[in-house]
């Protein structure tokens, strides 16, 4: 029996995350014929795993990251217009705490974060009074200044299949449940020959012009896999757990907390009767394919929330839990919380000189 003839793309995409799925939809409006493969399901790994926000990032500014707060809050403008179903406005109550960051601080903050972006959809930030009025709700009567914020929440994980549907809608062939198992550049160089394997274990095989590593936490497996000599560049999995626990006040806006170790904290309202408590910050050497949080971070995020709310929570009263890598971009820094959040994109065409089919990996 002949084999059958491959199928030829243009463009083959490993990771259906936000990352994966964003491309195919615009690779596909673009006209490029798409393949998109994901291993599990679609956002099955970080992107479903967040902390559920579309935030420019107001505390990348103490790391003097500029352009990516920028940028990100430029993305939350297009979000909040192309996607209101999605993607809603949220505000956010920082508590002053002197001995943390001075109010001078937090106001210059805030006003490179309203003006950074250019927000047209979004108020300004504002101080308030936390002891008169609905912006104290659930805190502790000592905290009586604060600062008043506008970001923006997202359903992360309809959000990527929300992109996925659309990449499909537009030409592109989406499987799941489909895994890289191998790829190499033909005798030519100009295409890859593309594995891959199915749930059941079946074997088809495919060629593409190019091909987007858009992996995530599995970047570097994926990219050495693909290459004849393993990458210089290195992932750091970070992991970021989560608390749910009983609404902690009813009013509509979410708290960001700072903590005396720099960090922040949020709490969120989440699907109306709960608060949504994160996030951390561990390193991960082992185990990111299947995070899950630890007794000590639960009491770690019990202990910040506890610092400010006024009525204490308990073990007791978390009701679930869940945690999410995130495949941040090895930049040095030794404080998991500094390593740069941006993206670094790697292009490899194989040989130097040569005009041979491209792999473009995405860290971060």
């Amino acid at each position: 029996m002949p084999t059958p003839p491959e199928d030829t793309f243009d463009l083959a995409i490993v990771g259906a995350g936000i990352n994966g799925a964003g491309i195919a939809r615009d690779a596909a409006g673009r006209g490029l014929k798409v393949l998109l493969v994901e291993q599990d399901d679609i956002a099955g790994a970080t992107s479903q795993w967040s902390t559920k926000l579309i935030h420019g990032g107001l505390r990348y500014l103490e790391h003097y990251e500029f352009r990516l707060v920028r940028e990100s809050l430029a993305e939350r403008e297009v979000l909040l217009h192309c996607a209101p179903h999605l993607v809603a406005p949220l505000a956010f109550v920082l508590p002053h705490e002197p001995h943390l960051r001075p109010a001078w601080m937090i106001r210059m903050g805030l006003f490179l974060y309203d003006t950074l972006g250019r927000r047209k959809t979004l108020p300004g930030s504002f101080g308030v009074d936390l002891g008169s009025g609905k912006w104290g709700a659930g805190l502790k009567p000592r905290f009586r200044k604060g600062f008043v914020y506008a970001d923006a929440r997202v359903d992360d994980a309809r959000f990527v299949l929300h992109n996925v549907m659309a990449a499909r809608e537009l030409g592109a062939d989406v499987r799941v449940r489909t895994r890289l198992s191998a790829a190499e550049r033909d005798a030519g160089g100009g295409h890859w020959r593309i594995t891959l394997t199915g749930a059941s274990g079946a074997v088809s095989r495919v060629t593409a012009r190019a091909l987007v590593n858009a992996s995530g936490p599995w970047v570097k497996q994926v990219r050495d896999l693909v290459s004849r000599s393993p990458a210089r560049e290195n992932v750091r999995h970070v992991k970021g757990s989560h608390i749910v626990v009983p609404r902690v006040h009813p009013e509509d806006h979410a708290y960001i907390l700072q903590n005396a170790d720099n960090r922040i904290v949020f709490v969120i309202p989440f699907e109306d009767r709960y608060s949504l408590i994160g996030t951390t910050d561990v390193p991960m050497d082992a185990g990111f394919e299947t995070p899950q949080i630890t007794g000590e971070e639960v009491a770690y995020l019990l202990a910040l929330a506890n610092t400010y709310l006024a009525r204490p929570l308990t073990a007791a009263d978390v009701v679930w839990t869940f945690a999410g890598v995130r495949p941040l971009y090895d930049d040095g820094a030794s404080d998991p919380s500094s390593i740069t959040r941006d993206y670094v994109f790697r292009v490899d065409t194989g040989a130097p000189g040569e005009a041979r089919a491209p792999v473009l990996s995405i860290f971060g």
